[in-house]
């Protein structure tokens, strides 16, 4: 049983971290039909905000939480005004901003390089101690760091689901050309959605680098991940990313226990070569029938 309720908890730990970063991938492709490479620099840019902020600045921890997350919706607005919006419309436009994505990333993980070395930092927005599960120790920062990823949930979904705003974003996202007819201004909303999308890669970066430490490369691996749980749920599926974020979670933490920590991403990509066999939309995703 205590086996069982480490596995458990280590699943829904890495379930709550993938899912935050997943559904910010997953908003952006929705909404805008890009693949943003740039994501995993977004968490990184949200990880060293914060440890700037209460380090560097001096401010209380709470105050350091806020300032990352500012850093990162402007950084997100300022990839669609600058980047992402030029290229709108134009020829080869997929394929050109992936190139500009995976250049933001480079510059941003030189720039974290430059200003913070590339030694490892520990993260200052951290809980010490724990509780006991009968003889299991539960950390509280694994539990901060699910309950910070289920009031993310149920506020993204609020949006979506209950504000003027998450309507213009499925609306857009569903068509983009019948919203714009009716009114639905697509431009302001796409740089709600990259804010969004940049607010929820910094708390990632933050709750992420509670558990390990800080480093300019310490995205890559979250952002392959979301992307893996993005396909496998179907890209574009924010509630299936949701759902598949902790299933996936647990399922590594199984892989991880019984086979070692080393087959974790193998057997994901596995997993990903499965579903694409057998569903190639992903397993919530609809299949598309275009008529001629």
């Amino acid at each position: 049983m205590d086996i069982f309720i480490q596995i458990v908890m280590s699943g829904l730990t890495l379930g709550a971290m993938y899912a935050i970063s997943t559904i910010s991938l997953s908003l952006v492709w929705g909404s805008l039909n890009v693949l943003n490479m740039a994501q995993g620099a977004l968490l990184v840019i949200g990880g060293y905000a914060s440890y700037a902020a209460v380090t560097a600045f001096g401010l209380p921890l709470a105050a350091g939480f806020v300032f990352a997350l500012v850093v990162g919706g402007l950084v997100g607005a300022g990839m669609y005004y600058f980047v992402i919006r030029p290229m709108l419309g134009k020829d080869g436009f997929e394929t050109n901003v992936i190139i500009a994505t995976v250049g933001l990333a480079i510059i941003f993980e030189n720039v974290v390089l430059k200003l913070f070395g590339a030694y490892p930092l520990s993260q200052p927005l951290a809980l010490e101690g724990g509780l006991y599960i009968g003889t299991s120790h539960i950390p509280y920062q694994k539990l901060l760091i699910m309950a910070v990823s289920i009031v993310l949930m149920i506020a993204i979904a609020t949006i979506l689901n209950r504000t003027w705003m998450g309507r213009a974003i499925r609306a857009t996202s569903q068509n983009r050309e019948a919203a714009q007819l009716m009114g639905v201004p697509v431009n302001l909303v796409f740089s709600q959605v990259l804010i969004i999308a940049g607010v929820l890669s910094a708390i990632s970066g933050i709750l992420l680098s509670s558990i390990t430490t800080l480093s300019p490369t310490m995205g890559y691996d979250p952002m392959l991940k979301a992307f893996i749980i993005c396909v496998i749920a179907g890209l574009g599926n924010v509630a299936g990313a949701l759902y598949a974020a902790f299933a996936l979670g647990l399922f590594e933490a199984f892989i991880q226990f019984v086979f070692g920590v080393r087959y974790g991403y193998p057997a994901l990509l596995l997993l990903v070569i499965v579903v694409l066999i057998w569903r190639p939309y992903g397993v919530f995703g609809k299949k598309r029938v275009a008529r001629q």
